[in-house]
């Protein structure tokens, strides 16, 4: 029996919740052949009962077009529509409130939750001048629900905040460079020049999942 697939070809054919469901079930594990089952499944949008009908030596090669999608550079996306509406990313993050910061440093560690740091960096736009434009006021993560927003836009987002957090921690090397007088902790000075001085769990995610945004190595034997 033959079964016809749609296998995404762009990052913007996939969605936040298929990427979320996916980390869930493969972070930490080796891909063998049932997580190679369940990918199919998540990223085609077929039941497992109908992956199971595909014939074996195409698994691999679904896998490997799937897996060499995400190998893809993330480009910044600044507006979207989504749901009706028009969308923009935050226009000046350093007028961000501090209900927002703490809220985005909390939800863009976990990739479990990072619907709602998509919902504190995008809002409906409220005024549109040429290129620049107001978005909503931040009133909660969850008055949006961001799961199924593509994930070029995710990537691209996430990219873009963690290049700003590490020009700020660079700009507070330079100045602590030029003021012999302030004598930070070695350990304070450690975490600053390795990336991490603003928010470990970030670092580390960003390590993880951004500069390897893609699927586990497949052991695939395409070139």
């Amino acid at each position: 029996m033959n079964i016809k697939i749609n296998i995404p070809e762009k990052l913007s054919e996939v969605t936040l919740s298929q990427y979320q469901k996916w980390i869930k079930l493969s972070e930490d594990k080796k891909v063998d052949v049932f997580l190679q089952q369940k990918m199919i499944e998540i990223f085609c949008n077929i039941s497992l009962k109908d992956v199971l009908k595909l014939k074996a030596n195409n698994i691999d090669d679904i896998c490997y077009e799937i897996s060499k999608l995400f190998k893809t550079n993330p480009k910044f996306i600044d507006r979207f529509n989504f749901n009706n509406k028009e969308f923009g990313f935050i226009p000046k993050l350093d007028d961000i409130t501090f209900g927002e910061y703490v809220d985005l440093d909390t939800y863009v560690a976990d990739w479990n939750l990072m619907h709602k740091a998509i919902g504190i960096l995008f809002r409906p736009i409220i005024l549109n001048k040429k290129e620049k434009y107001l978005i909503e006021e931040y009133e909660s993560s969850d008055k949006y629900n961001m799961k199924e927003v593509k994930l070029d836009i995710v990537f691209g987002a996430l990219v873009f905040f963690w290049n700003l957090k590490r020009e700020l921690q660079n700009h507070i090397l330079s100045y602590l460079a030029t003021q012999e007088q302030i004598e930070l902790p070695q350990q304070v000075r450690d975490s600053l020049e390795s990336g991490v001085g603003i928010n470990p769990s970030m670092a580390s995610l960003m390590e993880t999942s951004l500069n390897t945004i893609k699927l586990p190595n497949l052991n695939s034997t395409h070139v």
